[in-house]
């Protein structure tokens, strides 16, 4: 049966999606495992204790996928993300054997972006040209700060220096390599942040994300926040120093975070931000698959032993829920809207199987509150709407009624998307 069927038994349900062609198809890989767990981080990472055992990881990872193979039947993968937790932990060989096996069961386009996220503290000049041996073509590193005051308070394993000789080896070996950065630190000052971002441009990476701090739940810095953070008045300067200063470098801000040369945008993320589907393998993956009439969500387990486990038992998924229509629309704006440049006003009935009709009205309040773009052709937040998103998604909450919303309190958001 082709994945993109619906088998008889089964009714198709009431007001569900009807796709013409589906959307695009990605990977995503989750090595959960980390040096230390940052204080920040409210990510899916566990700290080794010992070596993990990366050939059973491996094993379980493509046992995972094979599981996953009769939904996506016949479709191609257009990118493969390996994230973490700290992906280079694991040997080239490790990952080597993982390519392989996704390859030997899944198709991916020719030229597919293959991305490996990487942390300084792990670096060797011969693993990264492992890696790259192995079939990774991109990397993503985890430098975070350039500064070793704010490196220590966020915990970094890595100092300054080895995030230096990290990022000159990745360009060498890999050329396409993207730099992580955060901004409005523990008693960062604008004139170290204007450091911080004079730094990475000097190595001429083609990408650079840079994430505002922000104190999550369920993280040692929200149970014990780091003194002298930056008020919001600051952190929005620091924004706006970091737009500026790239743009002047020739990086195109392309979504609230990310800013790339032209042509080096992350296709794997742009994947997501346009509503595509993605399979996820690994302790805590999320995936997105999408068939002719209903578009389901699954979590795999989060915990590494639990995982194994539920992948041996042969099914590794925790939680699967079909997305009713009431929320589809919110859904998709909570993706497509982080876009600069938005996204074309078709692409709501080609991601999502509904019409654009669901979500006029909401659309049209968007516009007349200055927070959407009036052009009917595209669906793009104005810049206002980019400034506040947090209010401009709120208008596509499945409990928001568009009569009703005229106003309300509107918070600026940076958000953190990997």
């Amino acid at each position: 049966m082709n994945g993109a069927d619906t088998p008889a038994s089964v009714a198709p349900p009431p007001g569900g999606p009807r796709f013409t062609a589906l959307p695009p198809l990605a990977l995503y890989v989750h090595v959960p495992w980390c040096i230390r767990k940052c204080p920040y981080c409210d990510f899916n990472s566990h700290e080794a204790r010992g070596t993990p055992d990366e050939a059973a990881y491996v094993d379980a990872l493509l046992a995972d996928l094979e599981s996953a193979l009769p939904g996506v039947w016949g479709r191609s993968v257009g990118s493969v993300f390996i994230g973490g937790g700290t992906p280079s932990l694991f040997a080239p060989a490790a990952i080597e054997l993982l390519l392989a096996g996704v390859r030997a069961r899944l198709p991916l386009v020719p030229g597919a972006e293959v991305t490996l996220e990487a942390n300084p503290g792990t670096f060797e000049r011969e693993r990264f040209a492992g890696y790259f041996a192995a079939g990774v073509n991109r990397l993503s590193l985890g430098v975070q700060s350039f500064s070793p005051r704010h490196l220590a308070a966020l915990g970094r394993v890595h100092g300054a220096d080895e995030a230096r000789r990290a990022a000159e080896a990745a360009l060498s070996i890999f050329g396409s390599v993207n730099l992580d950065l955060m901004f409005a630190l523990p008693g960062q000052t604008l004139a170290e942040c204007e450091a911080d971002v004079a730094a990475a441009l000097a190595f001429g990476t083609p990408h650079l994300s840079f994430y505002q701090l922000t104190i999550e739940p369920n993280t040692r810095f929200h149970s014990d926040p780091p003194p002298r953070l930056p008020d919001h008045d600051l952190a929005a300067d620091m924004q706006e120093l970091v737009a500026a200063r790239l743009a002047g470098a020739g990086y195109r801000r392309y979504e609230v975070s990310a800013y790339a040369k032209p042509g080096h945008e992350c296709a794997h993320n742009l994947n997501y931000w346009r509503f595509g589907d993605y399979l996820g393998i690994g302790a805590g993956a999320h995936a997105k698959v999408s068939s002719a009439d209903r578009i389901v969500r699954e979590v795999r387990f989060k915990q590494p032993k639990q995982y194994l486990a539920s992948v041996a038992a042969g099914d590794a998924v925790m939680e699967r829920r079909e997305v009713p229509r009431d929320e589809i629309g919110f859904e998709f704006m909570l993706n497509a809207l982080r876009l600069a440049e938005g996204v074309p006003a078709a692409l709501f009935t080609e991601r999502t199987g509904h019409p654009l009709a669901l979500v006029a009205a909401r659309l049209a309040q968007g516009v007349r509150r200055g927070l959407i773009d009036a052009d009917p052709t595209r669906i793009v937040a104005t810049a206002t709407g980019q400034r506040f998103l947090n209010a401009t998604l709120e208008m596509f909450l499945p409990d928001a009624d568009p009569r009703q919303r005229t106003g309300g309190g509107a918070v600026a958001v940076i958000d953190v998307v990997r």
